[in-house]
């Protein structure tokens, strides 16, 4: 910019912060015109309660001699250069100052006058400075020292081996800056991808676990595939949202307040000019972030009512095939499938227009400024190297900001993301009291009292005034029509769903004041949906009691006539049984429910239509085992098939939520009409 160069502006701003007064930067032009323009200083401000000020120094002085630089016949001129360098590294506590002034006939005098540098260690004596100024002075001359410091290692003299020289220097100290920050750049990556990643594998972590204490009733008002699209994909996309707060959201924010801080520390006014757009760009971001967040929220209930269709579909797929709805289901994928790309445009849309938005407020406040600046320039209000750097700086920090513009959007993607993973998890888990108490194995009788329930959000009761005592050691057939609450009333006893109203008393005691792992300690389930997971058959088996040896599972499994099918399998035991069981009959997999019931061995057994899958040559074989695990232990029988009914010690008939006869097959043969309908029914169904 032709101006006093380096050392030269270290030296300037050291004196204008340690007097309190401002010089004027001669330009080339300056010293074409007029001679003397290289050998004086003129202040053009001086600074009200600095030592300048002090000294009787005013505005358009022209110094010419200070310190130890002071003109005499043998020295008639000393260069601005040298002069700055001894006002700025004077160590005096009384600096002479000789000065130029011109008199009321507009003529220059010469006068010399004594200038006392403000002194940390008098307590700044003599200077009418308030605390915040001294902070203020004290922090200036410190980062004017350290200036001093870096600048010697470059060479003073502006000729050409020294510009060279300078050159080297700078680009070796770019070159180990540009080192260390590529450095602290890989750490920050890392370290940021780290914690994300070992964050959201914990949230999983604690959401499954959390899903799996919830109880059974919020899975019947939600649909399951829902719940596994939070704890899979919802929590990849807060995993997107932290992973940019600690990288970009953190390292370009920072940048920018650096750039706008120094910008700030040159010239503060200009800078407030500039920080006019900043305003409407933070409403309009947290416009767009809103829109942005409504947006993805609707998107990834789009993105659970696809994975839901999938799953359903291909769980059904011989059912669509057979009834030919390939295009009915083709159609209806294609609805939902519209639903989530219209929301991912909306997306797409938002995104799309943060930068431009910001952008073109950016250059509005960029103009502003450049305009507002240029004028500052042209009347000698800034200097024109300032200026320049004002400019590089609002340049950099609006790049960083610009860099930033996409970060409030994809945080309010994650934002709506974590509302559904915490939706789940802020879900309240299985009631279990304070202070429950460790339920011992049954020894006496099951008791129902009065029980009333209906399920949640229905109003209509499925049990209505439910009474029935059950001894131990005894089975239990439950038998009505469909929707007459058999299995309803087998889901309380683990606790499944507790009563609305009345009691379930284990000898003796409430289930609900007991823990419930102790409760389903003691029971067993069968049911007729058939539940099995994508491990080995040994592993299957084995779910009803971890650590069950080998030579157990295999005599559970013969006890349930499943090893005669298992050992032929090419791998046997260790035979992976895939997704819904496939690869087995459902006879077979049944069987090997129950073989996983037998090795539980718990005190009460529930079979909820245990035989529905069975085919005709295994029922028996099947009954046999029913029949040997049922000795001496209590079970609950819900069955159409009479023949698992009528051996039972007492058979309890159902209808509408109620218990409207209990007793022995032959009694109830003679006495109940609709048992009477059921067991004739039965026998039609078989002959």
């Amino acid at each position: 910019m032709g101006e006093e160069g380096l050392h030269g502006w270290v030296d300037r701003k050291q004196c204008e912060w340690r007097y309190g007064l401002e010089f004027y930067v001669p330009e080339t032009t300056d010293f074409t015109n007029n001679q003397d323009a290289a050998y004086q200083i003129i202040v053009i401000k001086i600074k009200k309660g600095g030592a300048a000020n002090a000294a009787g120094i005013k505005t358009s002085d022209r110094i010419i001699g200070a310190g130890k630089l002071l003109t005499s016949p043998a020295i008639e001129k000393i260069s601005i250069p040298r002069l700055l360098d001894e006002l700025a590294t004077a160590t005096e506590t009384e600096l002479p100052v000789q000065l130029k002034r011109l008199n009321k006939e507009n003529v220059l005098d010469y006068i010399t006058l004594k200038l006392n540098p403000p002194d940390e260690s008098s307590g700044f004596a003599g200077l009418k400075w308030g605390r915040l100024d001294c902070i203020r002075w004290t922090a200036k001359m410190a980062i004017a020292q350290h200036a001093q410091k870096l600048i010697s290692l470059l060479p003073r003299e502006q000729n050409k081996e020294n510009k060279i020289k300078a050159i080297i220097l700078i680009m070796i100290a770019v070159g180990i800056v540009t080192i260390i920050r590529c450095i602290a750049k890989y750490y920050q990556g890392y370290l940021a991808e780290k914690v994300v990643q070992v964050g959201i594998n914990r949230l999983r972590t604690d959401a499954f676990v959390h899903v799996m204490n919830m109880p059974i009733g919020f899975f019947g008002n939600e649909r399951p595939s829902d719940t596994v699209s939070r704890l899979v994909r919802d929590t990849g996309q807060m995993g997107a949202g932290i992973k940019l707060l600690l990288g970009k959201a953190l390292r370009e924010p920072l940048n920018a307040l650096v750039f706008l801080g120094t910008a700030f520390w040159i010239d503060w006014q200009l800078t407030l000019v500039f920080l006019l757009g900043a305003p409407p760009a933070l409403a309009l971001v947290i416009i767009l972030g809103k829109k942005m967040k409504r947006a993805s929220k609707k998107s990834l209930a789009a993105w659970s009512q696809m994975l839901a269709k999938l799953q359903e579909t291909m769980a059904g797929l011989k059912v669509v095939k057979v009834y030919n709805q390939q295009q009915q289901e083709g159609d209806s994928f294609e609805t939902i499938n519209k639903r989530l790309l219209k929301q991912l445009l909306k997306i797409s849309r938002v995104d799309a227009a943060t930068m431009p938005v910001l952008e073109v407020v950016g250059m509005a406040a960029g103009s502003i400024a450049l305009i507002a600046g240029a004028s500052w320039v042209a009347d000698k209000k800034i200097e024109g190297s300032e200026f320049l750097a004002l400019l590089m700086l609002f340049g950099f920090s609006a790049e960083a900001v610009r860099k930033t513009s996409d970060i409030w959007n994809k945080i309010q993607e994650a934002n709506a993301a974590a509302e559904r993973v915490f939706s789940v998890m802020d879900e309240p888990a299985e009631p279990e009291k304070p202070g429950a108490v460790e339920l011992p194995p049954l020894t006496y009788k099951i008791e129902f009292r009065d029980i009333v329930f209906a399920y949640p959000g229905s109003e209509i009761p499925v049990l209505n005034g439910v009474n029935l005592t059950v001894r131990a050691g005894h089975n239990v057939a439950v038998v009505g029509p469909n929707g007459s609450g058999k299995t309803t009333l087998a889901n309380l006893l683990p606790r499944f769903y507790d009563p609305d109203s009345g009691q379930i008393l284990i000898d003796g005691r409430d289930i609900r004041e007991a823990t419930l792992s102790s409760l389903r300690n003691q029971i067993g389930m069968v049911t007729q949906n058939l539940v099995t997971f994508n491990d080995t058959i040994a592993a299957n088996i084995a779910y009803g009691r971890p650590g069950a040896s080998g030579e157990e599972i295999i005599a559970a499994a013969k006890r349930a006539f499943a090893h005669e099918f298992i050992e032929m399998l090419p791998d046997g035991y260790n035979t992976v049984i895939g997704e819904q069981g496939t690869g087995l009959s459902g006879g077979q997999l049944q069987r090997i429910v129950i073989a996983r019931a037998i090795l539980k061995n718990p005190p009460i057994l529930i079979f909820d239509e245990a035989t529905s899958q069975v085919d005709s040559d295994s029922e028996a074989k099947i009954h046999q085992a029913i029949r040997e695990i049922m000795h001496n232990r209590t079970c609950f029988v819900i069955a159409h098939r009479f023949s698992t009914i009528i051996s039972a010690d007492l058979i309890v008939v159902m209808d509408n939520g109620r218990i409207i006869s209990q007793g022995q097959h032959e009694e109830l043969i003679r006495s109940c009409r609709l048992y009477q309908n059921l067991y004739e029914t039965q026998i039609l169904k078989t002959q």
